[in-house]
């Protein structure tokens, strides 16, 4: 290396989702860079959605056996990805990252509600709003972007600022105000508005991104910045090379690619780490949250009592009129006896959250046509919170409906009933259901709905936990009642 050059390399991995068999090879992976580049030189990076609750190690320890991994890999920072900030509350959050974690979380764009109804944006003692690294007379700033889900975050008590808004003014003042040579921009916001960041924000040597789960063999040029990603669940770890002229301490050369893990071996030391907190996280969940006398079965392919019973609890809980939910959300029946903590999280582990909002009922008899198109029940559903295989038919309380099944596709629906009196199109109904269907996912009339509010931090698994909790014999036989109606249809055989 020229004495007038010095290079600075940047290891970066993103949208984990708590893939924790592929972690210690990410740790491998880091340590050879760390036995090649002198201190200093080398920043390790997490763009986001490390944790996941839907897997074990994670929900049984509330996201500390990530911090753990995390610790034990290297990593110098991360930003906070959506799946951190929507599905853990400020408590395990604070646990997490201010008590256990042992490098920096960098939130530019995240701030907390003071309350009180003066708006004021106050940050956690753990929330940077940039991190600055100095070395050999080099300054390098990291600012962090998540995602702005407000509606969402909101009823955390967080508030995400505009994204580009935000790194626009902040990397003006890393510039100016702090003698930032060099700026990196650790981005849980996805492709597209990586992209516009770096055509709108002048000055972002680096950007490296996650959210959407793009794989970036090679970074891309856009504007003045180099894009990089590392896809998703730890099958890559991103890499940047950055030379930098010492006299103007400018970057004159960014090379970046990700690297393919599937040949780098495990980390034995990581790989024991995480078996102990896997068994921790057992532990954890064998707790028991309710007890039934009687098995409560599931189907992807029709409505069932245990997909009816979460519609009907969610329909009470929030004094709606009707309640809907996809039977995909459900991948099992229970059995009688002792439901633990683990077996409720095998069969719901979605981190999805109730909603309400009113809806015409036209657009509720559209998505009752299309829950009985085979296509549409066997259709496959990835992200949006939904950990499921496939979206599965609709689970319905507070509605009857009765069909044709000989009819064709598209005509199957006869009548609707919401509580005694036929469903209007016109008119709307207070409906309780899933945030995923806001998004336009599966069931798209279900997101035509006006006045949303989103339940959180409420699983609907917690919700169904409750209401097995403190299930009647009455309730149970009302679940057991059909909501669709059609011939033979007579039970749930």
């Amino acid at each position: 290396m020229s004495d007038e050059k010095i290079t600075f390399v940047v290891l970066h991995t993103n949208d984990l989702h708590s893939t924790f068999e592929a972690m210690p090879s990410i740790r491998t992976f880091f340590e050879a860079w760390q036995r090649r580049i002198p201190p200093g030189r080398l920043l390790k990076f997490d763009i986001g959605d490390h944790m996941d609750r839907m897997r074990p190690e994670t929900e049984g320890t509330f996201g500390l056996a990530n911090i753990d991994v995390m610790n034990a890999t290297g990593y110098d920072a991360c930003v906070l990805g959506n799946n951190e900030g929507l599905t853990f509350t400020k408590d395990m959050l604070d646990r997490a990252f201010g008590e256990r974690a042992r490098f920096a979380v960098i939130g530019t764009n995240m701030s907390l509600l003071s309350g009180g109804g003066d708006e004021r944006l106050i940050r956690p003692e753990w929330l940077r709003p940039f991190l600055m690294h100095e070395c050999e007379g080099v300054r390098i700033a990291v600012i962090g972007l998540t995602a702005p889900f407000n509606d969402f975050y909101r009823e955390l008590g967080w508030k995400a600022e505009d994204p580009i808004d935000c790194a626009r003014a902040w990397v003006q003042a890393l510039r100016n105000e702090e003698k930032a040579d060099m700026i990196i921009a650790l981005s849980h916001l996805g492709l597209p508005l990586d992209k516009r960041l770096a055509e709108e924000v002048p000055g972002i040597d680096l950007i490296l991104g996650g959210h959407t789960h793009h794989l970036l063999e090679e970074t891309l040029v856009v504007g003045g910045s180099h894009i990089g990603a590392a896809g998703k669940f730890g099958t890559h770890a991103g890499v940047a090379e950055i030379t930098v002229d010492r006299a103007t301490r400018r970057p004159v050369s960014i090379k970046g690619h990700a690297a393919d893990m599937s040949r780098t071996a495990a980390s034995a030391e990581l790989e024991a780490l995480i078996e102990r907190r896997a068994e921790d996280a057992r532990a954890a969940l064998q707790r028991v949250v309710a007890t039934l006398d009687v098995p409560l079965r599931a189907s992807l392919e029709r409505e069932s009592p245990l997909g009816n019973l979460l519609a009907a609890d969610l329909r009470r809980r929030y004094k709606a009129e009707v309640g809907v939910v996809n039977a995909g959300q459900l991948l099992d029946g229970l059995e009688a006896g002792p439901v633990t903590a683990e077996r409720l999280l095998a069969v719901c582990p979605s981190p999805i959250n109730p909603c309400t909002m009113r809806l015409r009922g036209e657009y509720l008899l559209q998505a009752l046509e299309e829950a009985l198109l085979d296509d549409r029940i066997h259709m496959p559903i990835r992200g949006f919170g939904f950990r499921g295989k496939a979206l599965g038919t609709l689970c319905l309380d507070g509605i009857r409906v009765e069909y044709d099944p000989a009819a064709p596709e598209g005509r199957k629906l006869q009548r609707a009933f919401v509580g005694d009196y036929p469903l209007q199109p016109e008119r709307e109904y207070l409906l309780a259901t899933l945030d995923m269907f806001t998004f336009r996912i599966g069931y798209p009339t279900l997101a035509s709905g006006v006045g949303i509010t989103y339940h959180l931090p409420e699983f609907i698994r917690d919700c169904l936990a409750d209401r097995i909790r403190s299930l009647s014999p009455e309730q149970l036989n009302e679940a057991g009642i059909p909501r669709w109606i059609a011939g033979n249809y007579h039970s749930f055989a």
